[in-house]
């Protein structure tokens, strides 16, 4: 849609049927997939790949060059998945050398506010509640939410079907499938609300319980309950995803119950 109050720099490559709303600027640089809506006072800037039917709420910036010292002008990008919606004043920057690319996947919800910082990489389907922010370099999975505020760290990962408290500051791996709360972050059970609502057996919550009383309410540490785990538990892909990412975590997981 030609919209003569926008601004869209000649060299973006924009589908034919993208409605872009008045005082919006697209810069260089830019591809803009098919029944995608991007709202007024929107910023759209270099390295931006953005997917088909997404929707992008006014005062958003993407693909902003990275608030890292090290930046030095690389042609990186930001990819954004097919049917997620951006809401109002999301700020969402773009790679460096590390990654070359910051990526939000598929059907993703990003809630106003939030900031996702250079080399996130983010999986399908999750949701970010308002003024959840993500420092740099971080791994979200699949299906993962994020309530209200909620702050990780640097470097951090967190797992496929995770959901973490409002909030929260993760300074921690969070491992697949479980709750995160409290302070400091610790585990406070599975997501058996969330496993639920996506097709998950009782049967296949309760093992997925089992593997996270050993590894977090025995006082086991991590290496004898990953050995007691991998001995006692039959192999299945939600056991052998728990105990990949245990034993792939860079920055630790997080703990188990506290007392306070």
């Amino acid at each position: 849609m030609n919209q003569p109050l926008a601004y869209v720099h000649p060299g973006a490559k924009i589908a034919k049927n993208v409605v872009i709303e008045p005082f919006t600027t697209i810069h260089g640089n830019v591809v803009i997939g098919e029944g995608t809506w991007i709202g007024s006072n929107v910023t759209i800037m270099e390295g931006a790949r953005i997917g088909k039917n997404c929707s992008i709420f006014p005062g958003a910036v993407i693909s902003a060059i990275p608030q890292d010292k090290k930046f030095n002008d690389e042609d990186t990008v930001t990819e954004i998945g097919d049917n997620t919606t951006i809401r109002e004043c999301v700020t969402i920057n773009r790679g460096t050398t590390d990654r070359m690319k910051t990526k939000i996947g598929k059907n993703c919800w990003i809630m106003a506010y939030c900031h996702i910082a250079h080399d996130c990489i983010i999986g399908d389907n999750c949701i970010f509640s308002n003024n959840s922010t993500l420092a740099g370099h971080i791994n979200v999975g699949n299906d993962v939410v994020l309530a209200g505020m909620a702050a990780v760290q640097q470097f951090c990962s967190i797992g496929n079907h995770a959901f973490v408290t409002g909030g929260s500051l993760v300074r921690k791996d969070v491992p697949p499938y479980v709750k995160a709360g409290r302070e400091p972050l610790s585990y406070v059970g599975i997501n058996s609300i969330g496993l639920r609502r996506r097709g998950f057996s009782t049967e296949k919550i309760r093992e997925i319980q089992n593997i996270y009383r050993i590894l977090y309410q025995r006082n086991y540490n991590n290496t004898q309950a990953v050995a007691i785990i991998e001995a006692e538990m039959e192999a299945t892909p939600e056991r052998d995803e728990v105990l990949e990412f245990i034993k792939n975590s860079q920055r630790g997981i997080m703990k188990g119950y506290f007392s306070n």
